[in-house]
């Protein structure tokens, strides 16, 4: 079970630049980082090969992924301002957690696969 997560202060900026400079497409990253004694440690996102940023909708296909175990989970926006995961989402639930930054981009909400929010601090 995930007790919190630790994430780069240079990559969440990142993350979140990229999402205002794509609205009002819905973006989605990767999340690469590690895991330790239940807690997340992230130390970036990257973009995913052959991604499609649309206006209700961003996806990309699983099967271009590398095999990478750094990657733990999918970031995304959400441009409509709603934070909550939708049924997409869950669907489509990639890794350990999901993290969904909402318009205007200034916080994140970082959910686990049960739906349950993780508290995070930023270093």
């Amino acid at each position: 079970m995930i007790e919190k997560v630790i994430i780069k202060k240079e990559a969440l900026q990142l993350f979140l630049d990229i999402c205002k400079n794509i609205h009002p497409r819905e973006n989605i990253m990767l999340i690469r980082g590690k895991i330790k004694n239940n807690i997340i440690e992230i130390n970036e996102f990257l973009i995913p090969p052959f991604s499609t940023y649309g206006d209700n909708f961003s996806s990309f296909p699983l099967f271009m992924l590398p095999f990478d175990l750094s990657i733990i989970g999918i970031a995304h926006s959400h441009p409509s301002g709603n934070s909550n995961p939708s049924t997409e989402d869950l669907n489509n639930f990639y890794g350990k957690i999901m993290i969904i930054s909402s318009y205007p981009y200034d916080s994140i909400v970082i959910y686990d696969r049960k739906v349950k929010k993780l508290p995070y601090e930023i270093k």
